[in-house]
């Protein structure tokens, strides 16, 4: 494999642009002592490729996976980095997909866009896990397709119950980093 993931310089970035020290709301309407904007790296070059080259590596050891997708947002440029680095190291073959939030009102009415076939074998990306939850929305729409998850990736783990919730799905989880690697301590769960 010619692409090589420098977890260090990932900390470094993630310090530097995406985490925020104050008081925050977060969605689940907990308030937390720090906040973690995920795209302010997923949306820069080098954190697309960074961000990218982590992700492959964790497919690496999982080549039954034929694509990788996620909830929309978070999960977009992980999955076109993802799918970049994968071209370069020769994985032209795997393919990408999207999950709405809700199933558009027009056309076919899709809630999972992209070449994702019933029966494929799948990873779903995002950038920050705090309960798992739009991960575990991503999951459950791509089994109601017929596929198998293998496993979940996501950039960064706020340490704060996602994966207890994964594990109580059986599903296979994995983060690049943590949150104690940011040098933030996380809520209690």
């Amino acid at each position: 494999m010619g692409v090589v993931f420098d977890r260090a310089r990932l900390v470094a970035l993630l310090k530097r642009d995406a985490l925020k020290l104050g008081t925050f709301t977060l969605a689940s309407g907990r308030t937390s002592h720090y906040y973690v904007d995920g795209r302010k790296v997923t949306l820069s070059a080098e954190g697309a490729a960074l961000i990218g080259a982590g992700v492959f590596a964790r497919l690496a050891e999982r080549p039954n996976v034929v694509a990788v997708g996620g909830l929309t947002m978070g999960a977009d440029p992980i999955v076109g980095a993802t799918l970049a680095v994968a071209g370069a190291e020769g994985r032209a073959d795997l393919r990408g997909f999207l999950v709405r939030k809700e199933a558009k009102g027009h056309g076919t009415g899709q809630l999972v866009e992209g070449p994702l076939e019933p029966g494929s074998t799948v990873a779903i990306l995002d950038d920050v896990a705090t309960t798992g939850g739009s991960s575990l929305q991503a999951v459950a729409a791509v089994e109601a397709l017929g596929c198998k998850v293998a496993r979940v990736v996501v950039v960064l783990d706020r340490l704060e119950g996602a994966a207890k919730a994964f594990a109580a799905r059986g599903l296979e989880f994995e983060s690049l980093v943590t949150i104690r690697d940011l040098g933030v301590e996380p809520l209690e769960s």
